[in-house]
């Protein structure tokens, strides 16, 4: 009767030790997981602290008229701001046609010579005819808009503005690079006014942007236009901007990137269903 209360005392004590154990197990991961996720979106705002806010110029090897194979064409970009993207399409071979909901905006860049023409306008709304550009261009844009409404929308009028053999342009913060996730991480945390100053950058999955391009009856083409993050040092960038031009246009590689360019092409002649 001795020996058996003592075993039953050891297995009480073992059920209880293996007890705690797992709670610590659990309790270990529930703070490893919290504190990871914490990491991940305050990544951003610890290497805006640790490092130059310059942004370093280093050449970026894809050049969204060298892909497209253009020497000259009518280009309209949407969401233009004050910089509407000239030096993506030079004058005089482009003409670039800016458009912005701000007024100010589309007049600053005609007087700047950053534009050709200008249009007051929502992005999804413009009252423009169709086919009528070779290039519409989103630069920096579509990550805005998703914070508020659909894609669609844009993605739709796209197509519809763009003559056969156009193409869509769209340069993006893409959300499979860390940056990108643990920017992600933060906006789900209500971080991300502290993180990045603003709540509405909502980077964009590289799957995202090329179902939306499909789906608007465009063939879409993915690109990396970069790895780095202007953040970072420069001889950091530069160590990142090297794999730019051998994988930045491989389709697998290219989903990671830390800025994605979308090529989203109209077909010359209908599709025959």
């Amino acid at each position: 009767m001795k020996q058996r209360r003592e075993q039953n005392k050891k297995t009480k004590q073992w059920a209880r030790q293996l007890q705690r154990g797992h709670a610590g197990t659990g309790f270990a991961l529930l703070l490893g997981g919290f504190l990871l996720a914490a990491a991940a979106g305050l990544l951003p705002l610890l290497l805006d602290y640790a490092s130059s806010r310059a942004v370093a110029a280093i050449p970026q090897p894809h050049s969204p008229a060298v892909e497209l194979g253009l020497s000259g064409g009518r280009v309209l970009s949407v969401g233009s701001g004050w910089h509407p993207g000239r030096h993506l399409f030079p004058a005089p071979a482009f003409a670039l046609v800016a458009a912005d909901a701000d007024p100010a905006k589309v007049a600053g860049a005609l007087e700047t010579g950053g534009a050709d023409e200008a249009v007051v306008g929502l992005a999804g709304r413009l009252a423009l005819e169709p086919g009528s550009f070779d290039v519409v261009l989103y630069r920096l844009v579509l990550h805005h808009i998703a914070y508020k409404q659909p894609l669609g929308p844009c993605f739709s009028e796209a197509a519809s503005l763009l003559a056969p053999g156009g193409s869509m342009v769209a340069i993006e913060p893409g959300l499979w690079h860390p940056v990108g996730a643990g920017l992600a991480v933060a906006n789900r945390a209500g971080l991300g006014v502290a993180v990045h100053g603003t709540p509405d950058d909502v980077p964009l999955s590289p799957r995202r942007l090329v179902d939306e391009a499909r789906a608007a009856g465009l063939r879409p083409e993915l690109h990396a236009v970069t790895y780095s993050w202007r953040r970072l040092s420069p001889g950091a960038q530069r160590a990142l901007g090297a794999l730019d031009r051998p994988l930045g246009s491989r389709p697998r590689s290219a989903a990671f990137g830390h800025t994605l360019m979308l090529l989203a092409h109209k077909d010359r002649r209908p599709v025959r269903e």
